[in-house]
C-alpha cells in the first residue's frame, strides 16, 4: 500500500502582493487642516440678522431725526368738506383754532376730531393729514327727525342732541320717554308712522311713560283733525292693525267728531267723541247817535 502523498498547492493570486511577515504598514499622515478644530459659523449666522436689523433701525431713526426739522412744516391750509346746512365754515374754523398752531407731524388729529364732534350739529368728523402742510376735515351733520321733549332733537339713529335754537323745528313730531329709551321711542315712532301714513295720518306726539304705556296723537291733515290713540302696554302693532281695520269700516265717516280712541281693550276699542261746539250768538248792533 502506497502512502498518501500530500501536495502543497500555492494560494490563488489575489492581485495584491502579500505583506511580508514582520513588516509594518505605512499610514499616510492627515493634513494639518484636518487635525485643527473647524470654526462654528452657525452662531455667527444666527446673530447676523438681528444685528443688521438693529443697525438699520438705528440708522433710520437717526436719519428721521435729522430730516424731521426740514419735513415738519407748519399747517398752512385746513379744508372743510361736507354738506353743511346747520353750521358754518366760520364756526368750524373757530372751534379748531387752538390746534392749527401745531406743525404737520405734531398736530393732534384725535383731539381735533373730539372737539368737532362736541359741536351739537356734527354727528361724525373725519380728520386726516395731506402732505406737505394741509389738514382735510370731512363733516357729517345731524339729521333731525323729531323733537325729544322740550329741549332736544333726535337724529335718525335715535340719539338726542341739543342745539341752541329749537324755534325752527316746531314742525317736527315730539317724542317723550325715559332718557334711556331714546332709540326705543324712535323705532316705535318709525313703525307706527309707516302704518298710519296710508290712512292720511301723521304722528304729532308719541309718549312712552314710566310704566310702559304708549300714547299717540295724530296731526291734523287730510284725514281730519288730530285724534289721540291710547295704546297702553304691549302689542302696539296689533292694536294699531285693529284700529286700521275698524277705521276703514266704521270710523272713517265720523273721524271729524272723534277726539280719542282707547285701544287698551283685548278685543275692541272705545271711542271718545268731541264735544259739540256751541254756536256763537250774534250780538245786537248798538246804534250810535
Amino acid at each position: 500500500m502506497q502512502g498518501a502523498q500530500l501536495r502543497h498547492q500555492p494560494p490563488a493570486p489575489t492581485g495584491r502582493k502579500p505583506v511580508p511577515r514582520g513588516a509594518s504598514r505605512m499610514v499616510a499622515k492627515e493634513p494639518m487642516s484636518a487635525r485643527l478644530p473647524k470654526a462654528n459659523f452657525a452662531f455667527i449666522k444666527s446673530l447676523f440678522w438681528p444685528v443688521l436689523l438693529v443697525a438699520l433701525g438705528f440708522g433710520t431713526y437717526e436719519g428721521a431725526q435729522r430730516l424731521l426739522p426740514y419735513a415738519d412744516r407748519p399747517i398752512s391750509k385746513i379744508a372743510v368738506q361736507g354738506d353743511l346746512s346747520y353750521i358754518s365754515q366760520q364756526a368750524v374754523q373757530q372751534r379748531i383754532a387752538p390746534f392749527v398752531a401745531a406743525s404737520f407731524f405734531t398736530i393732534d388729529l384725535a383731539g381735533m376730531r373730539t372737539e368737532l364732534e362736541q359741536m351739537p350739529w356734527i354727528a361724525h368728523a373725519e380728520v386726516r393729514r395731506v402732505w406737505p402742510d394741509q389738514v382735510v376735515i370731512r363733516l357729517e351733520e345731524q339729521l333731525p327727525v323729531a323733537r325729544w321733549g322740550d329741549e332736544s332733537l333726535l337724529n335718525n339713529q335715535g340719539q338726542a342732541f341739543t342745539p341752541r335754537e329749537l324755534a325752527n323745528y316746531e314742525h317736527l313730531p315730539q317724542l317723550f320717554g325715559p332718557q334711556r329709551a331714546q332709540q326705543k321711542v324712535m323705532q316705535q315712532y318709525q313703525v307706527l308712522s309707516q302704518m298710519l301714513r296710508p290712512l292720511g295720518f301723521s304722528i304729532a306726539r308719541l309718549e312712552l311713560r314710566d310704566r310702559g304705556s304708549w300714547f299717540l296723537t295724530t296731526g291734523a291733515g287730510s284725514a281730519g283733525p288730530g285724534i289721540e290713540l291710547l295704546l297702553g302696554r304691549g302689542n302696539q302693532v296689533e292694536k294699531m292693525r285693529r284700529f286700521i281695520a275698524i277705521y276703514d269700516k266704521t270710523l272713517k265717516e265720523q273721524i271729524t267728531n272723534i277726539a280719542r280712541i282707547d285701544l287698551r281693550y283685548a278685543n275692541g276699542l272705545a271711542v271718545g267723541w268731541r264735544e259739540p261746539v256751541a254756536p256763537t250768538t250774534a250780538q245786537p248792533a248798538v246804534a250810535k247817535n
